[in-house]
């Protein structure tokens, strides 16, 4: 499978999630909070002219003049989201298209979305390569590593797969 963004999101977040996933086990549609992100991304995009654009095997949310622009439902995983943002930027910029990333929250009972902005440097490029190489070893693994208690495991789409 070739390497996408959500890939690099769980890789970041749960190495027996991203070895599922990267395998085509996927439990995603069976999980209420994917289904509210998924609601959450057509709500934003609707009527929108630049949202959720494919280039190649991603899907970016939003492209504005200035921002590569990545919705998510919640900021339980700060770090695997900036990854999948930073990812995004390099396909981008592989293409002759340069811009800055922005991470957009929409928690739900809160006031204000949080907004982090995230920059692709030369150091994040060489990173992100190695990153490639450590995932595509990863998914030619026989067997998912094993269970690894991670922060929310019970809302994970895969809690069934790996509990009960």
């Amino acid at each position: 499978m070739k390497i996408n963004g959500t890939l690099i999101n769980y890789y970041f977040h749960c190495k027996r999630q991203f070895w599922l996933h990267g395998n085509r086990i996927n439990m995603e549609y069976t999980n209420e909070d994917v289904k509210i992100g998924k609601a959450i991304h057509e709500l934003k995009a609707e009527g929108k002219d630049n949202a959720e654009i494919a280039i190649d095997n991603v899907k970016i949310d939003k492209l504005t003049k200035d921002y590569l622009v990545e919705i998510k439902k919640s900021d339980a995983d700060v770090e695997a989201s900036k990854w999948q943002v930073l990812f995004y930027l390099s396909v981008l910029k592989s293409k002759g298209i340069i811009r800055e990333g922005k991470l957009e929250f929409q928690e739900k009972n809160k006031q204000d979305k949080k907004i982090i902005y995230v920059s692709l440097t030369e150091e994040s490029e060489n990173r992100l390569k190695d990153l490639e190489v450590e995932m595509e070893k990863l998914l030619e693994e026989e067997i998912p590593p094993k269970i690894g208690k991670v922060k929310g495991c019970r809302k994970c789409a895969y809690y069934e797969y790996c509990y009960i």
